[in-house]
């Protein structure tokens, strides 16, 4: 033990404790340590103190969330809505998708993230208009834009076929 109760937590330590786990934005932070009853001024404080010693970013939090979700088999739109809730701004998530465009190979396929998806999930394009609408809703439901679903269920087994 620190010899401190429970609750005499600074901001710094409890944010410091947060970020220890996984990158977190500057407003994910301010709902978690308003929770736990700091001040919004020390919050603000301790935020910009953080920032400037580059131990929490919105910029980096924004890339890592970006790939995070790449990897979870999400699509363009839901990463977006997801990042935005979390208080990231919209240039900021322009410029997270744009660096992941430069550091994959290639740039990040949305297509082929859809087929992938969707070939790990279904293994065919269904027989039925209703088994497909499921399938289009699935993609839809990922976040993934009406050309990404089609384009996917035209191609998700071709492209299966081909990597096994």
């Amino acid at each position: 033990m620190n010899g401190k109760a429970p609750g005499d937590a600074t901001p710094r330590d409890d944010a410091i404790r947060l970020l220890a786990r996984r990158e977190h934005s500057r407003a994910e932070l301010v709902t978690r340590l308003s929770a736990k009853g700091h001040a919004s001024e020390a919050i603000a404080e301790c935020l910009d103190a953080l920032a400037e010693q580059g131990l929490q970013s919105d910029a980096r939090f924004a890339e890592s969330f970006l790939r995070s979700r790449i990897l979870r088999g999400q699509g363009p739109l839901k990463i977006r809505q997801a990042l935005s809730l979390r208080g990231i701004e919209r240039e900021m998530i322009r410029t997270a998708f744009a660096e992941a465009q430069r550091q994959e190979p290639g740039g990040a396929d949305w297509f082929a993230l859809a087929c992938e998806t969707l070939a790990r999930r279904f293994s065919g394009p269904g027989d039925t208009p209703r088994e497909r609408a499921r399938r289009e809703r699935f993609l839809a439901g990922r976040g993934f834009d009406f050309d990404q679903v089609r384009h996917a269920l035209a191609h998700a087994w071709d492209l299966a076929s081909d990597q096994y």
